[in-house]
């Protein structure tokens, strides 16, 4: 069975001339979102808040054409002035991956205002706050560009324990098929990738962090595996690339089936759930 994607089957010059942001891109989904963008001859600007994260991301891609930017994507001015610095630098912009996220699980009742407070700020505040500076600038370029928002099937089915996260995420998939439409008139296409359980370390620490609990989700996927950072990106290569011209709005499930029987992270065992 083949995960991912062999190298040897990227077309080097698919992202040619282009310059994607990558919120997110330190570790994990980022990362590997980042890592094929790059494969593709696309240039590269990766954002987090941890700028060691961020330089040991960078030296691992093979690219010289890449920056890094420390920030939170909660602060919209640092997230205005970081892209007008990116298109300055890199002659443009042409792909944004909203990829910044936060989540643990917590009762809802348990949940702290702080804690929901949080991630809704990081995944659905941030994500817009860089769309809006990213399309300000492509707007002007006239050529068109691509958004891609890392979301969770969860969006849609609700999910015990991460109500914070499923908000946000659910206000992300709505604001993506608004401005698939309001944005349209720039080229400018919106749409969103929602991963099932991938083997990251951010993730697993999270949301699976016992044995019995990953063991218990991958009897939940149909495939019955963890995804890749690696498969995902290649969905989101397709996405981002010339090859979706034509879709905008949409989100594209890549979870082995894992929604379809609604797994509930750390509580699948509880019968208070």
């Amino acid at each position: 069975m083949t995960q991912g994607l062999s190298t040897s089957a990227i077309d080097p010059q698919q992202f040619a001339g282009r310059v994607a942001v990558v919120t997110g891109g330190g570790s994990g989904i980022g990362l590997g979102i980042a890592h094929r963008l790059a494969a593709g001859g696309a240039s590269l600007a990766l954002i987090g808040r941890n700028p060691d994260k961020l330089a040991k991301a960078a030296s691992e891609i093979a690219t010289e054409n890449i920056t890094t930017h420390s920030l939170d994507v909660r602060d919209h001015e640092a997230v205005e002035q970081a892209f007008s610095a990116i298109a300055a630098e890199q002659g443009g912009l042409h792909m944004l991956v909203n990829n910044a996220a936060g989540n643990f699980v917590v009762p809802a009742e348990e949940m702290s205002p702080n804690g929901f407070k949080a991630v809704v700020d990081i995944v659905l505040n941030g994500s817009f706050y860089c769309s809006r500076a990213f399309a300000r600038i492509v707007k002007e370029q006239d050529a068109g560009g691509s958004i891609l928002n890392v979301i969770a099937t969860y969006a849609w089915t609700g999910h015990p324990g991460v109500v914070h996260s499923a908000a946000a995420k659910a206000g992300v998939q709505a604001m993506t098929r608004t401005l698939a439409v309001e944005w349209a008139r720039f080229g400018i296409r919106v749409n969103c990738i929602a991963p099932g359980p991938t083997e990251t370390e951010g993730a697993g620490a999270a949301l699976w962090p016992t044995e019995q609990d990953r063991i218990s989700l991958t009897n939940s996927v149909p495939l019955k595996r963890f995804t890749t950072p690696e498969e995902v990106a290649t969905s989101a290569a397709y996405l981002l690339s010339d090859d979706a011209a034509y879709v905008t709005g949409d989100t594209l499930v890549v979870d082995g089936g894992q929604w379809l029987g609604k797994q509930v992270y750390g509580f699948s065992a509880s019968p208070s759930w």
